[in-house]
C-alpha cells in the first residue's frame, strides 16, 4: 500500500489570484501560517520556512499552475527523519473559478506514517478551506482556532 493525501475544492476566484494566495508569503500568513508567518515567496530552487520548525524545499514552480515541494514527513519506526513531497495543482474552471488540488506522498509504510497521512490530510483540507474563507471573503478562520493561541502560546506547526 502506497500512502498519500489528495484533497481538492474549489474557491470562486480566478486562477491567478488563487495561485498568488500561497505564493506570496503577506497572503499565505494570513490564513494559513502562523508564528511569524511565512518566511519568503515560494520560487523555486529556494528554502522558506512556514512555522518554526517547518522548512519548505520549494522544487517547481509553474506560475497559475503548479507547485511542488519537499518537508519533514517525520520519523520512521527506524528513528530516522525523512521528507514528503506536496504538490499543488490550480485548474482554471469554466465558471471564473479554480480547482485546488493537493497531494502529499512519500510517507513510509509504517505505524508513524499512516498518522502523518492522517494528520496531513486533516491539515491541508483545514488549509484549502481556509483559504478559501480568505480569498473569496477576506476571512481568517485559523486566528484563534487553536487552544494554545487562546493560551496566549503560539500554535507550532501542525503534526506531519
Amino acid at each position: 500500500m502506497t500512502l498519500n493525501v489528495r484533497i481538492s475544492g474549489r474557491i470562486g476566484r480566478k486562477v491567478a489570484e488563487v495561485f498568488d494566495a500561497v505564493v506570496n508569503p503577506k497572503k499565505l500568513s494570513s490564513y494559513f501560517t502562523t508564528v511569524g508567518g511565512a518566511s519568503a515567496p515560494l520560487v523555486a530552487g529556494t528554502t522558506v520556512t512556514w512555522w518554526k520548525n517547518a522548512p519548505v524545499e520549494v522544487n517547481e514552480v509553474e506560475t497559475d499552475r503548479r507547485i511542488v515541494f519537499h518537508w519533514d514527513g517525520g520519523t520512521g519506526e527506524d528513528g530516522t527523519r525523512y521528507r514528503t513531497k506536496v504538490e499543488m495543482t490550480f485548474e482554471a474552471l469554466d465558471d471564473g473559478g479554480t480547482m485546488v488540488t493537493i497531494e502529499e506522498t512519500g510517507w513510509r509504510e509504517d505505524a508513524a506514517g499512516r498518522r502523518g497521512t492522517y494528520l496531513n490530510c486533516e491539515g491541508w483540507m483545514q488549509m484549502l478551506c481556509c483559504m478559501k474563507a480568505f480569498v473569496e471573503y477576506g476571512i481568517n478562520l485559523r486566528e484563534g482556532f487553536y487552544l494554545s493561541e487562546m493560551r496566549g502560546v503560539p500554535a507550532e506547526a501542525p503534526d506531519q
